[in-house]
């Protein structure tokens, strides 16, 4: 395989006419209305409706956006599932342009008017690849290309990059995907929520703006009213107007060894070596799981330039009120490895936004090396450093689908996603909570939380786990969080691990570190594990054992901490080999 970067520039012909056509005025409309970004470079143009061949010869609508100057120009693609209009053709169409882009806008095949039938993961890695045989046949395409877009357009990056073409030249990964099975089953739960917003934004986002807003308020509604006692994905039905065949197949899959996800993980393309790929997340962005594995791989594949920006976002924050600081970030990327202008790189790898803090930390890797410490339950609600005796009983809670435990704030795909107060979540029967000591210094939280559960219950479910920020007033916020699977017939204490997800965060002198324990929060996961099943779901009743053990990496913080937002000097400089430079 020929690495991206051995691949000579190709000059574009000179004899390409740029058409007269312009970005709609609603495109127009809506950049107008972004503060906090770079002055406009180039006029941008349009050519709409491009039907590009796909690998079985199916047409690909595509859009092209264009700076309106004369020379030589580096290519975005953009292939996208969610139709090309708002906000896809003035976020990465014209913005990217104006800053000195082609921007090839891709609608994936059986989405946007595209032909042929789509899928989750089938056709991306064949697709994407004749998209750019298509381009070396364009007289503006100059031979060097560049990939870029949030969640499935993630995906339809790391699809691409399992065989790089000798063309690309960078990857910026916002918030992506890269497997996903684990988009709708995480630790043995089944992340429903998840699945039906997915449904719902790949079946009507296309449509336009009002039949997408029309389809999720509907969703909403209909979820509300709808309790985890019957088995999805029939009982959900309706919320979708009828279940796509391709997400009744993936609600009906749990198994990672299932022969359904047979090459849907595109992992591996992290480990080809060749392509400088910068990866941003937030710390309450859903697939920022998804984002910490694929940057481990990045920094072990040798000769893979990487970068991490983790913000205080959520998966749709990150690309409103976080967009400044994001587009600045991926353009200083592109700007390094497209048009040679390192300019805008930052020293370090890895730039993190530490919560309870509103600070910004440049770290040379993450995870930083810290000491997993654990802290464990005690009587009475208390959390404690010193390990139990034992493993007796030490509180229950009954788990009720006819009135389930909601969901509050999260790393959720939904309205009302990141840190919410959890006062009043904490004060029902089936919520645990255990409550260290106010803190006498500050603690600094850096990398992976879990918990080591010791569990007995009368029935299967699904345990739900979070990590907490009490404040002097009592007021108890959401930090990271985790599902894990609960398979007991009750005559023993079983063990689980629960992983919560990385985090950077701050516990301030006189607050307080606080552990809560939960069965699955409505409707954000099923209730039991494998849940298509047809089971029927009643009561189920849990307790937790004094050997459970909330472990965090919170050893002496020694890292630089800088108050400048990442969008004042850019994205970090690459990496080798795991190091930084």
């Amino acid at each position: 395989m020929t690495p991206a970067h051995d691949a000579p520039p190709r000059t574009a012909s000179t004899a390409w006419t740029p058409p007269a056509g312009k970005p709609p005025l609603s495109a127009r409309l809506m950049r107008a209305g972004w503060r906090r970004l770079p002055a406009r470079l180039h006029e941008v143009g349009l050519e709409r409706g491009l039907a590009v061949p796909a690998a079985d010869g199916s047409p690909l609508v595509t859009d092209h956006y264009f700076p309106r100057a004369q020379g030589d120009f580096p290519t975005l693609l953009v292939r996208s599932p969610y139709g090309r209009g708002l906000p896809w053709g003035p976020q990465y169409g014209m913005l990217f342009a104006e800053q000195g882009f082609h921007v090839v806008l891709q609608s994936c095949r059986g989405t946007g008017g595209s032909g042929g039938r789509f899928h989750l993961w089938r056709n991306e890695a064949g697709d994407g690849a004749a998209t750019v045989a298509w381009l070396r046949e364009q007289p503006w395409f100059d031979g060097t290309l560049g990939t870029i877009g949030p969640s499935y357009l993630g995906y339809t990056q790391w699809a691409l990059a399992l065989e790089p073409p000798p063309e690309l030249r960078a990857m910026v990964v916002q918030l992506g995907l890269h497997d996903p099975r684990a988009l709708f089953h995480a630790d043995g739960a089944l992340q429903l929520e998840h699945a039906l917003l997915v449904g719902t934004a790949i079946t009507h986002q296309h449509q336009g703006a009002l039949p997408f807003l029309r389809a999720t308020l509907r969703l909403r509604r209909l979820l509300r009213g709808l309790t985890p006692s019957t088995p999805p994905p029939d009982s959900h039905a309706d919320a979708l107007g009828g279940v796509p065949a391709w997400l009744d197949e993936a609600i009906a899959a749990p198994d990672p060894n299932d022969p359904y996800w047979g090459g849907a993980s595109t992992s591996a393309a992290a480990e080809v070596p060749g392509v400088p790929t910068a990866m941003i997340t937030g710390w309450y962005d859903t697939l920022a799981g998804q984002t910490f594995e694929q940057y481990a791989r990045l920094r072990r594949a040798a000769g893979r330039d990487s970068s991490l920006l983790v913000g205080p976002w959520t998966h749709t924050s990150a690309l409103g009120k976080g967009w400044p600081e994001v587009f600045a970030e991926s353009l200083a990327w592109l700007r390094a490895h497209l048009c040679s202008d390192p300019s805008g790189l930052r020293p370090t790898a890895v730039r993190v936004h530490v919560g309870g803090q509103d600070a910004w930390r440049d770290l040379d890797d993450w995870p930083p090396p810290r000491s997993a410490r654990p802290w464990f339950p005690a009587p009475d609600g208390h959390l404690i450093r010193q390990a139990p005796d034992g493993g007796a009983p030490l509180a229950s809670f009954t788990y009720d689908p006819a009135e389930p435990t909601p969901s509050v704030g999260g790393p959720l795909l939904s309205l009302g996603a990141g840190p919410r107060d959890n006062t009043t979540l904490e004060a029902r029967g089936d919520v645990l909570t255990f409550t260290g000591p106010p803190l006498t210094e500050p603690v600094d939280v850096l990398g992976p939380v879990l918990a080591r559960l010791s569990l007995s219950a009368d029935g299967r479910a699904v345990v739900f786990t979070r990590l907490c920020d009490v404040d002097p007033r009592g007021r108890s916020t959401n930090v990271c969080d985790g599902p894990a699977a609960l398979r007991t017939d009750g005559a023993a204490p079983v063990r689980v691990t629960a992983t919560m997800g990385h985090t950077a965060y701050r516990f301030a002198a006189g607050h307080r570190i606080r552990w809560q324990i939960s069965a699955a929060p409505h409707p954000r996961f099923a209730p039991a594990p494998h849940p298509t099943d047809g089971a029927a779901v009643g009561p189920v009743r849990i307790t937790v054992h004094a050997d459970s053990a909330l472990v965090l990496p919170d050893g002496a913080p020694g890292d630089v901490v800088t108050g400048t937002p990442p969008g004042a000097v850019g994205l970090g400089s690459p990496t080798r080999g795991g190091a930084a430079r």
